[in-house]
């Protein structure tokens, strides 16, 4: 049983480009640094910042913002100059970025450099994403996103771990650790990542790509990114309002809330790789992303359930887990099925102004609806939005 485990878990990761493996690597350097974001809601709320939940969701809302700039830019730049060069730019502006972010104190300030922060930080992701769809075939494209959010994960497993010990003793430290390892994964993709020629797609792909020529013209596209939007203004909650419930309303320390996003990045790594190895191809993608969704939704509603607060804590993380684990590898899956070699970089770009939009109006919504109302009311609401969200996916499926 255990041996056959061991070979089911090698056998999943075979087959992947080299190149694959090697953007991984240098995504879990990065993300190993990953610690402002889950934290930044905290960090602006603290005693010494001393801000209110909606300034801090307005600052959250500023970084989401920049995503959506970020994001079209990055895109347009990456089908234009190569993802390569988009990468590295990125990444070494970024980090810079980080580290000056964390020696701002004047509110006003604080909100102009997150924005710009934002708006260079999230112009990788689409660059980021046309690397891992160039160097993945057609067979094992979900699984070459998979590696790269297990990448993703991992890293933030790590510095969500080390961002709760250092958030006890200074925030500050979490801005140069961001900043730091952003440096260093610009440093190794340009060491290690040849610059490449883009080539066009292999008979095969080209066979089965669809002559859409513009992303911003694909309507059932389009529609996908609206309900991809919805599901991020729910699912970013996790790290957004989400980590001051844990702190005021379950009394949760810091250093178990690292614990919880931790626990989120090290069930990826256990298991999404084997999972995406033994149902892809099985359904559409879309049905996996329905599942997916549906069970996101339960896991707001599970919060409200009376108990201990570690173990409602540690459910609710669960469950959200399974869900993201069988919705986003597939949405990856989608929006690269629908495009090509010329305008790949353009797909990419609306997942992320998807994501982006979600948020920048989701902690500002979202916060404001908590401080109207309560936390209690917000998971009703999340909930409900992501069964509808659910819904959608459903129905899209249906039409194609």
């Amino acid at each position: 049983m255990i041996q056959r485990t061991i070979s089911l878990y090698k056998t999943s990761f075979t087959g992947l480009s080299p190149q694959t493996w090697l953007l991984s690597f240098i995504m879990l350097i990065n993300r190993s640094g990953t610690m402002v974001l889950p934290f930044m809601t905290l960090y602006l709320t603290d005693k010494e910042m001393h801000r209110s939940l909606s300034e801090a969701g307005l600052v959250m809302g500023l970084w989401g913002l920049g995503s959506i700039i970020g994001a079209f830019f990055g895109g347009k730049l990456s089908d234009k100059i190569g993802f390569q060069r988009v990468q590295l730019i990125t990444l070494l502006s970024g980090g810079v970025m980080f580290i000056v972010l964390g020696q701002i104190k004047v509110y006003p300030l604080i909100c102009l450099t997150t924005f710009i922060l934002s708006l260079v930080n999230e112009a990788f992701r689409p660059a980021n994403q046309s690397a891992v769809a160039y160097y993945s075939s057609a067979q094992n494209r979900t699984r070459s996103y998979s590696l790269n959010r297990m990448s993703i994960n991992l890293g933030w497993a790590i510095g969500s771990s080390i961002g709760g010990v250092l958030a006890t003793y200074n925030y500050e430290l979490l801005f140069w650790v961001d900043g730091l390892t952003n440096i260093a994964a610009a440093g190794m993709l340009f060491l290690i990542m040849k610059p490449v020629k883009i080539i066009k797609n292999s008979e095969e792909e080209n066979k089965n790509a669809l002559p859409v020529q513009s992303a911003y013209k694909d309507r059932i596209y389009l529609w996908f990114i609206f309900l991809v939007m919805l599901f991020g203004v729910c699912f970013f909650q996790l790290f957004t309002t989400i980590p001051k419930f844990y702190r005021d309303d379950m009394h949760l320390s810091e250093r178990f809330i690292g614990f919880i996003m931790a626990l989120n990045g090290l069930l990826i790594i256990s298991v999404e790789m084997v999972l995406i190895y033994k149902i892809e191809g099985k359904r559409n993608n879309l049905i996996f992303v329905t599942w997916g969704t549906f069970v996101c939704g339960l896991s707001f509603l599970s919060l409200l359930i009376p108990g201990p607060a570690k173990f409602i804590a540690i459910f609710g993380i669960i469950l959200v887990t399974i869900g993201e684990i069988t919705s986003m590898p597939f949405m990856n899956s989608f929006w690269t099925s629908r495009s090509n070699e010329k305008n790949r970089g353009q797909y990419a770009a609306l997942v992320t102004i998807a994501f982006g939009t979600a948020q920048t109006i989701g902690p500002y919504l979202c916060s404001q609806l908590v401080e109207a109302t309560s936390f209690s009311v917000m998971f009703i609401v999340l909930g409900g939005v992501l069964f509808l969200t659910s819904f959608g996916f459903w129905r899209l499926n249906k039409v194609l």
